[in-house]
């Protein structure tokens, strides 16, 4: 038993290891991330904006959330986080409603990873309204009253807004993280070379993740860096 824990944790480390060496030292714009053509606003102050693009049945998305939900954690007040969920078309438009109205809720926090579980581990499609509110009241949410929020004006604005955001962010792909209202990244653009590697040292799906989790780390102390110059 022994033998197999050090093998384990040896393997651990080795993957570790290989995230570390993976990630690029110094993230190049065009090649780990992108610029937008123009600044958009953001919220004044210390903190950096940072938004997820995301989307409720994307694997990729599914797979990103714990990461990046710890990412959050560790960077703590150096950034402002939210999440918008992509408006990808007709069959997307339940789970575009069922996220702004636990937004406006207040309830993201604690029910978005249960969306997330429910869809990728439990069978629910939320392809239509009826299947939405079924499963917000097996969830213990009062049906009644997110009914009214699902079918408010309030929702429907908050669904105009994530489309804007998608159009004035060049979002084309998700999970895909806004920083500063200025940088763009995400797993697959952190890691240009993981297309071409076809091979044994092929990066797995949350090995890219880590690496993307880094640029964003990077990006980030650049954005907070670029605020305190602007300050002087």
């Amino acid at each position: 038993m022994q033998l197999v824990r050090r093998l384990l944790c040896t393997a651990a480390l080795l993957t570790l290891s290989g995230v570390v060496a993976a990630a690029p030292v110094a993230p190049k714009e065009g090649v780990h991330y992108q610029v937008l053509p123009q600044k958009l606003d953001t919220p004044a102050g210390k903190q950096v904006e940072v938004i997820e693009f995301f989307a409720y049945s994307c694997p990729h998305c599914n797979v990103f959330e714990p990461l990046l939900a710890e990412w959050v954690k560790k960077q703590g007040a150096n950034i402002a986080f939210k999440r918008v969920h992509v408006a990808a078309g007709q069959r997307a438009l339940p789970q575009l409603r069922l996220f702004a109205t636990l937004e406006a809720l207040g309830l993201t926090e604690q029910y978005h990873t249960k969306v997330f579980a429910a869809m990728h581990q439990q069978g629910v499609r939320f392809a239509d309204d009826e299947e939405v509110l079924g499963w917000v009241a097996k969830a213990g949410i009062d049906r009644a009253r997110f009914t009214d929020a699902y079918r408010s004006i309030g929702v429907q604005s908050r669904l105009r807004r994530a489309a804007a955001m998608m159009s004035e962010y060049k979002v084309d792909h998700w999970p895909l993280v806004a920083i500063d209202g200025r940088f763009i990244t995400s797993p697959s653009m952190a890691n240009p070379e993981a297309s071409h590697d076809h091979g044994a040292h092929a990066h797995s799906e949350t090995e890219q993740q880590q690496v993307a989790l880094q640029v964003m780390d990077a990006l980030v102390a650049r954005a907070k860096a670029d605020k305190g110059a602007d300050k002087k």
